[in-house]
């Protein structure tokens, strides 16, 4: 214990004059370059209040925020997350862990994870899956940079969809930097992939292959095999990106020849929020030691009873960090909880039944969108998930702008084109949405 109370660092007067004299200066603050615009007086101007008054003052702040009923998409999806999945995920074991480091107090929290891992596996047809990733952005550059690792293509070239979403194009790209590799995109043809484009653009310095199904269009990609076998023919990865929800009725990614699968799991478990979600990453067991993140792993303890442990944690900054295959550090294991939560409530048939309404409601959707004078929907002749695109007449930003008036949020995604979303939390406003958009289309 030291005199100043502290029993974690050595910080008597003495001993803090004697480190900063062996580093040269005599303050604390000369250790800092912080301009002075920016430096901390010693006050926060902000005056104390009461409990009350702090309540109505945040009450008033938030009811600023627009009321809109959104179908919105384009990688934010909001499915109904039963009361279940809060309750429980919510009890204190689960809610105040933080990474599970010790096995023998947390049987229970990487059981579960273990199960949120099973279920991807399932899904995904691939044989490992992780339970720690940011989001499905950052699951698209791990998934490049393990391809770069294990070079099975000596290529320096990675495609990807003419249509991916910008955030996760540019997140790919921030994470390239430094490796060399080139992000090029290949051509899309109503909706889905171009196979002559792309036959012609992929060659043997072609690295890795990325499509997604559905893609940010809501569309589903009706050839992903033709593409792995593209991929395949060269030596390149395939990547699949795609959702649990969406993977429950399409082709397993592993059948058409993915070697990795990424996306967002949180469209189970999660509202929309809007930059909070838990990235999904399986690949084939041949990768087992380069997938990112932390692994939860089944055995034996000593008296023969099943066992789980976090294992093959391939960051490893906090064992061995020259060998650590990447950075990523996040424990998101509380929303992988309530991910496997959600799907163990819906079970098999309860998951494809939700699956399935998400074509029919976008297919049903887009049939009333597109007996509206002005507007044709869906834009793609393809089959849809949740979403599709419809296009107007009128300029698609005034369309927009109309509709916001009237409650409703959609995006405008050309000059004469919007995206519609619609799941089962906002199935019960469509006749309202209709009527609105069909006022906004004339």
């Amino acid at each position: 214990m030291t005199t100043n109370g502290s029993p974690y660092a050595s910080h008597t007067d003495a001993e803090t004059a004697a480190m900063l004299s062996a580093v040269g200066v005599d303050t604390e603050a000369a250790l800092f370059d912080i301009p002075e615009s920016v430096r901390f007086d010693g006050s926060l101007d902000i005056d104390p209040k009461d409990e009350r008054t702090v309540r109505a003052l945040v009450d008033r702040t938030l009811s600023r925020n627009d009321d809109l009923v959104e179908f919105l998409g384009r990688g934010h999806y909001d499915h109904y997350v039963p009361s279940l999945v809060d309750r429980l995920s919510a009890r204190s074991e689960f809610l105040t862990s933080y990474t599970q480091y010790q096995p023998e107090v947390a049987q229970g929290f990487l059981q579960a994870l273990f199960e949120y891992q099973s279920m991807i596996v399932e899904l995904t047809g691939l044989g490992v899956a992780n339970c720690s990733m940011y989001d499905a952005a950052t699951a698209l550059g791990e998934a490049a940079t393990l391809a770069v690792r294990v070079r099975e293509a000596d290529g320096d070239r990675i495609l990807v969809p003419e249509h991916l979403q910008e955030g996760r194009r540019r997140t790919l790209s921030n994470y390239l930097i430094g490796h060399d590799i080139d992000v090029e995109s290949y051509p899309m043809t109503d909706g889905i992939a171009d196979l002559g484009a792309l036959e012609a653009s992929i060659d043997d310095e072609t690295l890795l292959v990325y499509a997604e199904t559905p893609t940010v269009r809501g569309v589903i990609e009706e050839r992903l095999g033709s593409i792995g076998g593209l991929a395949a023919d060269h030596d390149a990865l395939f990547a699949v990106g795609s959702d649990p929800i969406a993977l429950s009725v399409l082709e397993r990614p592993a059948d058409a020849g993915a070697d990795v699968v990424i996306g967002d799991a949180s469209t189970l478990g999660l509202p929309s929020a809007y930059g909070m979600g838990t990235g999904l990453f399986a690949c084939r067991e041949a990768f087992l030691r380069q997938v990112p993140g932390r692994l939860v792993g089944a055995g034996e303890d000593e008296r023969g009873r099943r066992a789980y442990t976090l294992t093959l944690q391939t960051r490893e900054q906090h064992i061995r960090r020259e060998r650590a295959t990447s950075n990523i550090c996040t424990n998101q294991a509380w929303v992988a909880l309530r991910i496997a939560m959600h799907a163990a409530w819906l079970g098999p048939e309860g998951l494809t039944e939700l699956a399935n309404e998400c074509v029919t409601r976008a297919e049903t959707l887009a049939e009333r969108v597109d007996d509206i004078g002005g507007i044709k929907a869906p834009v793609h002749d393809r089959h849809h998930f949740r979403e599709f695109l419809a296009r107007t007449d009128q300029p698609a930003a005034a369309v927009r702008e109309d509709l916001e008036a009237a409650g409703y949020a959609v995006h405008a995604v050309g000059e004469h084109e919007i995206q519609v979303c619609v799941t089962e939390t906002n199935d019960g406003t469509l006749d309202g949405f209709v009527e609105a958009l069909r006022e906004a289309a004339r």
